[in-house]
């Protein structure tokens, strides 16, 4: 079999985990070039291009000497690359001093994703795109970004990264985020096939959706945006098809994923009743298995996915349990590290995972309410946050400073913010509308300053972190900017790494009448995820129609200027969408 590549600096396979869901309906079969992904505790053979056709919508694989000759695109400097792994070697450090948030830029490096695009334009066109994206900043601008970097990698020799390269457009949200482009009909094919998250892949270039219907889709950036012809815009459609063979309960990209390098696209899933799945995001091959096994010898899925920062391992979430898998190691050992011990620890389901981006320590969620620091060395439990939340644990995010730590739950109308430097210290909270089990995600821009997050309502909010009480008393933030992305639930929200771009997915189960369900019990571990869980919308009640909009959506939170430019003043596809 065809594992995946040995881990190094220059990439591998690349954030949350999903609770089980109540309906057990089989996917709809859509046109896919993925393999049966029902099968349990089998592990599959590589599939190479000679035996399966490959999507028109993708490319075929270009080896190494074509991708130098034909594409001009800077790459992320190798110092950048390294940077996640220099400070890994430190544990939890309570009396780090720092500035609550940090407001350092990080700079990424500009990639495209043409490569995967499929479609006519040569290195010429390309390098074009690229410049085109440079000159939209000053000069003074990447003399900032350039002192920043330097800032950030504490002196390491950076004589490979250039002002250039590390520049990008910063979000701005002094105006409501101006929609772009998106997809719609194809979550149209089957009822209530609503959305159920979306993620950036680490290099920028596409767009990893999930949806009630357990299909994994991908959709690369449109072409346009590079040029700024939005006028062209028109809706997406995904290029690649991944399905699942029950509910998915978590997904994630690999850290290291770069379109120019085929052999680090790699996305990580786990569904009800089967291992964990390893899918080539190139070609959407099911490549690798994961076997997680109980203590009777039993395949159990797992609730939660992570892969560590240097994506040489791929963490898993249990009940009262972490596994650890060797991504260069398919099948069935791994390590086990409890989260309780003898009735000590943390309890519950582990729901959602999150690594420090600058200490050697992960964060794990549970449906029990609790939150767990622990050691990436060992497992050691550093600090047990307590029971703050009203429901379970469904997101948490480091903020790039490492020292804070963001969380939400189902059920719960806070967004937490909590300082690691004093363990169980609330620095502040800011409220969202959550009224279902739903996992409702959030994010940060990569400065760290600003948090966004959808709600049950579809508005989305985005709160200012830097006007937060410097003092640490403990307070509500309030909302820096809303405005109503979606007419349902806005479930997803995705920042992309170095574009004033957002991505959103709303949707969610709809009841027509109340004796069309079953209710569940709220307390329980086991609860679905996107079952509302007996809590009827009032208009369902009374029979009213209820509010649709399964979507994904792209949206410009960039300089207005861009926007007036390439879509001639209007929101590109608005009427198109609302027809």
């Amino acid at each position: 079999m065809s594992a995946t590549q040995p881990c190094s600096d220059g990439g591998g396979v690349s954030v949350s985990g999903q609770e089980a869901e109540g309906d057990g309906e089989p996917p709809n079969e859509l046109p896919s070039p993925s393999q049966d992904a029902g099968a349990q505790g089998s592990e599959l053979d590589s599939m190479g291009p000679e035996e399966e056709v490959p999507p028109a919508a993708k490319q075929p694989r270009l080896d190494s000497n074509e991708m130098a000759l034909n594409l001009e695109i800077s790459k992320t400097p190798a110092c950048l690359q390294d940077q996640g792994h220099q400070n890994h070697g430190s544990s939890l450090d309570l009396n780090t001093d720092g500035a609550h948030p940090s407001d350092q830029e990080r700079i990424d490096g500009g990639e495209s994703r043409a490569v995967a695009t499929g479609e006519g334009g040569g290195a010429e066109e390309i390098e074009e795109v690229e410049v085109e994206w440079r000159q939209n900043g000053s000069g003074e601008e990447a003399a900032v970004a350039a002192e920043d970097h330097g800032n950030e990698t504490n002196g390491a020799d950076c004589s490979e990264c250039t002002p250039t390269e590390q520049q990008h457009l910063a979000l701005e949200f002094n105006q409501n985020p101006q929609m772009l482009t998106g997809s719609w009909a194809e979550y149209t094919t089957s009822p209530e096939n609503y959305l159920k998250g979306c993620k950036w892949a680490p290099d920028g270039s596409c767009v990893l959706s999930n949806s009630a219907d357990n299909i994994l889709r991908v959709y690369n950036l449109p072409p346009e945006l590079y040029s700024n012809n939005w006028d062209l815009l028109t809706e997406m459609t995904p290029v690649l098809r991944m399905a699942e063979g029950d509910t998915i309960y978590d997904y994630c990209w690999f850290p290291k994923m770069s379109s120019l390098d085929p052999d680090t696209c790699f996305i990580a899933s786990s569904s009800r009743d089967n291992p964990v799945h390893i899918w080539d995001a190139f070609y959407g091959d099911l490549r690798a298995t994961f076997r997680p096994y109980n203590h009777l010898d039993e395949l159990t899925a797992a609730h939660s996915l992570c892969f560590s920062p240097d994506g040489c391992q791929l963490y898993c979430g249990f009940d009262k349990m972490v596994r650890i898998f060797h991504t260069d190691r398919p099948g069935r050992d791994c390590e086990e590290r409890p989260t309780t011990v003898k009735k000590q620890g943390q309890g519950g389901i582990i729901s959602c995972m999150a690594f420090s981006p600058c200490q050697s320590l992960y964060a794990c969620g549970s449906y029990s309410r609790t939150v767990g620091v622990y050691s990436c060395q060992d497992g050691e439990l550093l600090a047990l946050l307590p029971a703050r939340h009203q429901g379970g644990i469904t997101h948490l995010l480091f903020a790039p400073d490492g020292h804070h730590l963001y969380t939400g739950a189902r059920k719960d109308h806070e967004i937490l913010c909590w300082d690691l430097r004093n363990p169980g210290r609330v620095l502040f909270s800011a409220h969202r509308s959550v009224n279902t089990n739903q996992r409702i995600y959030f994010d940060l821009d990569p400065t760290g300053r600003y948090l966004l997050s959808g709600d049950t309502d579809g508005m989305v909010s985005v709160w200012d972190t830097l006007t937060a009480p410097p003092d640490g008393q403990e307070e509500v933030l309030q909302p820096h900017l809303q405005f109503q992305a979606h007419r349902d639930c806005a479930n997803g929200m995705s920042v992309h790494p170095f574009m004033p771009l957002l991505v959103s997915s709303s949707g969610q189960r709809h009841f027509l009448c109340p004796g069309d369900h079953s209710d569940s019990d709220s307390g329980s571990d086991s609860d679905d995820d996107d079952d509302n869980n007996g809590v009827m919308p009032p208009s369902s009640a009374e029979g009213a129609a209820l509010p649709r909009d399964n979507a994904l959506t792209i949206w410009w939170s960039g300089p207005l200027a861009s926007v007036a430019e390439g879509a001639g003043g209007a929101e590109p596809n608005q009427s198109a969408r609302d027809n």
